[in-house]
């Protein structure tokens, strides 16, 4: 039996023709991965600026956090080593590594609640003072 393709990329487009696309499509989810280069090394590596990040995030895109972030710094070799933080909202999850040796945070913002794609993405670049910022969006069907 062949499975059914269960997620779609969305093109670059505008915020409102992701948003309205995914109302169309009956969508279950809308996905954002967030690729930040050359972030600010104070910010990625504390967590109390990743846990004001989160709930400032999670306003922003109007989503309900559910519980308090898990922050855990881990990491066998310099090249991994770095925060890792997970927060379950009301529509699913945000969860994102901070990668010490290079400056980089990769986030991914899971809902089944729209969100703009775009905005979401600049917002975690501006946050983190990121030199450089790459986003895909997909839509989980």
């Amino acid at each position: 039996m062949l499975a059914m393709k269960q997620e779609m990329a969305i093109p670059r487009t505008s915020d409102e023709k992701v948003m309205e696309a995914f109302r169309r499509s009956n969508a279950w989810g809308l996905v954002v991965n967030v690729d930040l280069k050359d972030c600010n090394p104070e910010k990625i590596r504390n967590p109390d600026k990743i846990h004001e990040f989160i709930v400032k995030l999670c306003d922003f895109i109007d989503m309900k956090r559910f519980g308090e972030p898990t922050i855990v710094h881990f990491g066998q070799n310099d090249r991994v080593a770095g925060y890792s933080m997970m927060q379950l909202i009301e529509t699913s999850l945000v969860s994102g590594h901070f990668a010490n040796d290079t400056n980089a945070a990769y986030l991914d913002i899971f809902s089944c609640k729209e969100y703009p794609p775009e905005k979401t993405a600049r917002f975690c670049q501006e946050f983190f003072g990121a030199a450089h910022m790459d986003y895909n969006t997909v839509m989980r069907m």
